[in-house]
Formats: C-alpha cells, sequence, structure tokens
C-alpha cells in the first residue's frame, strides 16, 4: 500500500493552522480541525513548493508574539 502523504499521483491541499504552520494534506482527506486550506487541490510538487515559498519562519505565531517580533506588544 503507497503511503497517501507520498503518492505523486494524488491531488493534495497546503493548509494552515492558527500558529501560521503549514501542512500538505491529500485532498481526498478530512481536513482536521484547526486547518485551513491556502491552496486548493494541486499536485504535490505545486503544495510543496507553495508551503516552501510561504513558510519562511518556521517558528510557531505563539512563539514569535512572546518574542514581541510581530509589531504588536
Amino acid at each position: 500500500m503507497t503511503n497517501p502523504f507520498e503518492d505523486e499521483s494524488r491531488p493534495y491541499v497546503a493548509l494552515i493552522n492558527d500558529e501560521d504552520q503549514y501542512s500538505l494534506w491529500p485532498a481526498s482527506f478530512e481536513i482536521p480541525a484547526g486547518w485551513k486550506v491556502v491552496l486548493s487541490s494541486s499536485s504535490r510538487s505545486a503544495c510543496l513548493a507553495f508551503i516552501e515559498e510561504h513558510w519562511v519562519d518556521m517558528r510557531p505565531r505563539s512563539l514569535i508574539v512572546a518574542m514581541g517580533e510581530d509589531g504588536e506588544q
């Protein structure tokens, strides 16, 4: 059985959560609670490229806020 997260032949979506963390997700799977789609059904490589382009800071949003680096105090 092929791992559904590594199957190049299926469509995927790119997800983001409230901590500004991204995830690659098979388009046919239910979206987990706390996540929303930021790139709809695309190829695995397109979703990975989107995530790589947009997820430039791997730190969770709460850490960025705690460090005072988001412009808010």
